[in-house]
């Protein structure tokens, strides 16, 4: 293939893959974007294996265990599993770039002067970016799976730990080009490595729970900025401009999601929610706060069929009991009643950006009836009956009335101003910033307890009686 038609296929491929983007920010477009996404990487690896001259055999070797695994995730990990999925392969996007940084500066050098040294500049930043979000990304999948916990890791002097290993970092930068310049360089770059490595874990493990979605965003910065690194040092356009799109446009979605949240963007990466102004963990909010009203599932079906206005709430406990599919046929059910069902989502509700519009999207629930937090916000004084289904946090008044909360200022639905709030718990236990909500109390809450899946089942079974 000659190299105008590569240069030509890069283009068409940068092409979609902003259309790609410009699809997804969208429900009703996110299927075309997603195509063309898919069309654009076809484009893009076809083009480029054409420009492989040699080494034919482990090119299609790795092509072939790559597809396999991207085969096998796709028909294996649950919509409800995205999350953790989306947080490991932005490991691999950090490991690729670490790779491919030694690779390269293991190769024999070709260039002199002031364009070796940039070169190398190139490397090391690209590595230490790669590192970064390596480890950070498997810290977030174990958070995000649950395999470690949501609760924040505060090191004495945190602050100026992470502005030492920058300064070290730095310094390592220079003996590093230095080094390299005389055909060393080694031994500087592997203790960068390990220093970017230790960076990435205590960076995201001293972010607490319910920051989460920005960390996932956060990262996807960073694999988008891990790559174009790469693409530097290939010398590869496509990748410096693809890595360039994701690594922009996460970092625009980490500060969407801050503004959802209230918060600055330093302050998550210096330390999340589950934190208090001191700088200490939450408290898990064991506290009696009084007593709540638990409802069984027909009585909750009589509240939906007397009401006239319905907003429903999902949070990450429907996704984790796969209860997307009848939220759905109950939604059918009350407009065939002439009832009026909306669906209120908060920027973070789930453990990543947009996640509850997914399992909604996955579930057919019309798109012309989910609303954002601050399109119905102010609807809640005319709403009968608010379903909060699995979540804690973004529903939590202490976020609004208690400066000392650990959630203080996140904006959240509120709920409770409606006539009667049903909440969906498997018990009273905590949400993932570790803090009791207020809501529970509530004089117009009801409980209803239980797996959200099956007590929705009885909810529906009783709507249809």
């Amino acid at each position: 293939m000659s190299e105008g038609i590569v240069t030509a296929s890069y283009v068409g491929a940068t092409i979609l893959f902003i259309l790609a983007l410009g699809g997804l920010s969208n429900q009703e477009t996110s299927r075309r974007g997603n195509l063309f996404g898919i069309v654009g990487m076809s484009i893009a690896l076809i083009a480029a294996f054409a420009q492989v001259t040699d080494n034919f055999f482990i090119l299609i070797i790795a092509l072939l265990i790559g597809g396999s695994v991207g085969l096998i995730l796709a028909k294996r990990v649950q919509m409800t599993e995205m999350p953790e999925l989306v947080a490991i392969l932005h490991s691999l996007v950090g490991l690729a770039a670490v790779l491919v940084g030694y690779a390269n500066f293991m190769a024999p050098a070709t260039l002199t002067g002031t364009e070796l040294t940039i070169h190398e500049i190139e490397t090391y930043i690209g590595i230490l970016i790669g590192a970064v979000t390596f480890s950070g990304s498997i810290i977030a999948f174990g958070k995000l799976s649950g395999k470690i916990g949501g609760n924040p890791l505060l090191l004495p002097a945190r602050h100026w730990l992470n502005l030492g290993l920058l300064i070290i970092s730095i310094v390592l930068c220079g003996m590093f080009v230095n080094q390299a310049a005389t055909g060393g360089g080694l031994t500087p770059l592997l203790i960068m490595t390990g220093i970017a490595l230790l960076f990435g874990i205590h960076m995201v493990m001293a972010i607490g729970g319910a920051d989460m979605p920005v960390v996932v965003s956060m990262l996807n910065s960073y694999s988008g900025w891990a790559a174009s690194a790469t693409g530097f040092m290939l010398s590869n356009d496509l990748l410096i401009v693809t890595g360039a799109l994701v690594g922009s446009s996460g970092a625009i979605l980490s500060y969407i999601m801050c503004r959802a949240m209230n918060r600055k963007f330093l302050s998550v990466i210096a330390g999340g929610f589950g934190t208090t102004t001191g700088g200490s963990p939450a408290d898990a909010g064991d506290v009696d706060q009084g007593e709540v009203v638990a409802l069984e599932a027909p009585e909750v079906a009589s509240l939906l069929t007397e009401a006239k206005e319905v907003m429903i709430i999902p949070g990450y406990g429907m996704a984790v009991a796969q209860a997307q599919h009848i939220v759905c046929d109950i939604t059918k059910t009350l407009k065939k009643k002439k009832i009026n069902v909306r669906f209120g989502i908060h920027p973070v509700a789930g453990r990543m950006p947009g996640h509850m519009n997914v399992l909604l999207a996955e579930a057919k629930v019309p798109y012309d009836i989910v609303y954002e937090m601050d399109e119905i916000n102010d609807d809640f004084p005319n709403i009968d009956v608010s379903i909060v289904i699995g979540a804690n946090d973004i529903v939590n008044p202490s976020a609004l009335t208690d400066p000392n909360s650990p959630i203080a200022g996140m904006p959240v639905l509120e709920c409770w101003k409606g006539k009667t709030t049903v909440v969906l718990k498997r018990g009273m236990a905590t949400g993932y910033a570790g803090v009791q909500n207020p809501l529970f109390f509530e004089e117009n809450t009801r409980m209803l307890f239980g797996n959200a899946k099956t007590t929705l089942e009885g909810v529906a079974q009783a709507l249809k009686e």
